[in-house]
Formats: structure tokens, C-alpha cells, sequence
């Protein structure tokens, strides 16, 4: 609603007053509404003539969302491994990080993933089983090898 107020000031300013008018206190000026008069007929204050435009963006104070914020924590773990079965670890924090190439064993691996979820943990078993295998091959190979020097070291002990 918009309403003009013309106080005792402003008239006299803007027009003289008819000798025959009465004087009216600045309380009892005339008002003159643009739109309907409100239900108990009194009329507005004149601080609130014109509505201030509403702001861009989210509205700030009292009348921001009341829902509770959830303080979120960024940790970043990242778990690397190598086909030789080697597995580390590094945790970060935000920017900041709390460990860096700590060395865990590939069985804590595979429980820490079968824990999280069974999505996660079909994949790293499929490379620590890889990883198994190649060493197994590497440990045939290698006593295969020893076995070889067993006999060339016997043959030479005549």
C-alpha cells in the first residue's frame, strides 16, 4: 500500500491555504491512499511511504533457511598398490597431510575394502590375487633356480 502524506510544511510550501481553511496539525494531516485503507483505518507511518526493491540472492538474518548446517569433514585416503603386491597408504586432510606413504599389508587391503563395500573390494582382490600369483610363479622360478645351484654344487664336490 502507498500512502502520500502531506504534512502542515508542505502545504503552505507548495500552495497558500484558503484564508476560510483551518489550521491542521501536522498529526492530523489529509491522507490521500493510492489503494484500499487498511482495516482499522488508521493510516501508515510516513517511514514506510515506499517499500525498499528486494535484494539479489539469498535473503540474509532471520529470514535465512532455519534448517540445521552439517559441519562437513574433507578426508582424502588414498590406497596405492603395485603388481609385486605392495600396498600404501596416504590420508589427507583438507590441504594438509596427516600421513604419506605409510606401507600396509595387502590382507588390511582387502578387509578394509570388503568393509567399505562390495563394489570396491571385487576390483582390489582381482589385483592382490594378480599380485598373489606373480609371486607365487617368482618363488617357483626361483627354487627352481636354487635347485639348479644345488646340483652344480654337488657335481662339484667330487
Amino acid at each position: 500500500m502507498t500512502v502520500d502524506v502531506l504534512t502542515h510544511d508542505e502545504e503552505t510550501a507548495s500552495a497558500p491555504a484558503p484564508a476560510s481553511a483551518p489550521e491542521v496539525p501536522a498529526a492530523e494531516a489529509p491522507v490521500t491512499e493510492s489503494a484500499s485503507p487498511s482495516s482499522e483505518g488508521s493510516p501508515e507511518p510516513a517511514a514506510e511511504e515506499e517499500a525498499p526493491k528486494p535484494k539479489r540472492g539469498r535473503p540474509k538474518g532471520a529470514t535465512a533457511s532455519t534448517a540445521k548446517k552439517t559441519r562437513t569433514v574433507e578426508l582424502i585416503l588414498t590406497v596405492t598398490g603395485t603388481a609385486d603386491g605392495e600396498w600404501q597408504a596416504e590420508l589427507k586432510n583438507g590441504s594438509k597431510w596427516v600421513a604419506k606413504g605409510l606401507e600396509i599389508p595387502a590382507a588390511a587391503v582387502s578387509r578394509a575394502a570388503k568393509e567399505l563395500h562390495s563394489d570396491l573390494s571385487g576390483p582390489i582382490d582381482e589385483v592382490i590375487n594378480q599380485a598373489r600369483d606373480a609371486q607365487a610363479a617368482k618363488v617357483a622360478a626361483l627354487e627352481a633356480e636354487l635347485e639348479k645351484a644345488k646340483q652344480a654344487l654337488a657335481e662339484l664336490d667330487v
